[in-house]
């Protein structure tokens, strides 16, 4: 029940709108909401992600210093541009690197957070500063090996990076934006880019000089590829069969995958008849699990319809941990 006020405290109590304040219920700040807990977990993932944005920017610079540059070669993005505008002018690469990167690093800080844009600009700020400071041998005199290794070594910088929670190059930045605008893809715009800057190239420099460009570019997109996605780049199984509870079994016993099943209805048969429903299997596996998974299928349903698809990224339930996360 309910304790009518005294005469003293009705009259002590605020008037109008002051009033209704008071009897509010305000919410917590958001920080005291959801205090931040810097627990080991925290730091540790903060260390992992520093040492993969140092070995990135080492293995960046090795890439440039002993291959791509003492051959005359440009890669895709900012950093093909950088090393095109070193080229023509003899401006500072670390200087070029940086300036023509701040827009990019100001369009993270708006598009994708300050502590994105604050560890991007320190990486760059990093790759700049090794690439002022520490001179590294020149390991490969012949132009194919030093395109191939060259984009190697530079895309497996990019890639730690990105693993990090950062970018070297703020193309991709660039790109993310114009794709909310533009009716285009991400990857549709970083390859226009490329498209001019290559092109570009071939003007200035020489179509040899280009070609070789473009290979270095192609080594240095499949190792950031690699990085990101790992080893372990997984893959989407869908399998429907009159045997799905036999084939459940052998994914969830047998290979030790989780498995979710969903009730579908087949289609017609060409008598017209229903076929009824169907209990419809989906399970996630590596994709150096593939063909055992395939082999264990055929074991139990020859005909099973099987549809499998790419997964860039899973998170929770049983998917194992990625590397270097």
């Amino acid at each position: 029940m309910p304790v009518k006020p005294t005469p003293a405290e009705l009259q002590n109590q605020p008037k109008g709108a002051a009033a209704t304040a008071a009897t509010e219920i305000i919410p917590p700040h958001e920080d005291e909401a959801h205090p931040a807990v810097y627990g080991p977990r925290w730091w540790r993932k903060q260390v992992v992600q520093g040492l993969m944005m140092v070995a990135g920017i080492f293995s960046a610079a090795l890439g440039l210093e002993s291959f791509l540059l003492p051959n005359g070669f440009i890669d895709g993005g900012v950093t093909g541009i950088s090393l095109l505008t070193n080229h023509t002018t003899h401006l500072s690469l670390p200087l070029l690197i940086v300036v023509l990167n701040i827009p990019f690093v100001v369009m993270g800080y708006f598009q994708l957070g300050r502590g994105f844009a604050a560890r991007t600009l320190a990486a760059i700020l990093g790759l700049a500063t090794v690439l002022y400071s520490v001179h590294f041998s020149v390991l490969a005199e012949d132009k194919l090996l030093a395109a191939v290794f060259g984009g190697f070594f530079l895309g497996s910088g990019i890639g730690l990076a990105v693993r990090g929670g950062a970018v070297l190059d703020g193309t991709e930045i660039l790109a993310v934006y114009l794709s909310k605008k533009l009716p285009l893809t991400v990857g549709d715009i970083i390859l226009l880019i490329n498209i001019v800057i290559f092109g570009v190239a071939a003007l200035l420099l020489s179509i040899t000089t280009a070609l070789y460009s473009i290979l270095a570019y192609l080594a240095a997109a499949k190792m950031v590829d690699f990085i990101i996605e790992g080893i372990e780049e997984y893959t989407g199984v869908t399998i429907i069969s009159p045997k799905s509870e036999a084939i459940r079994r052998m994914v969830t016993e047998k290979l030790g995958r989780g498995a979710t099943l969903y009730v579908g209805k087949s289609g017609y048969n060409t008598q017209g008849q229903d076929q009824g429903t169907i209990d419809i299997i989906f399970t996630l596996v590596t994709r150096l699990e593939v063909t055992r998974l395939t082999d264990e299928i055929d074991k139990i349903d020859p005909n099973a319809f099987v549809v499998m698809s790419s997964v860039r990224d899973t998170k929770g339930g049983m998917v194992k941990r990625r590397p270097l996360h």
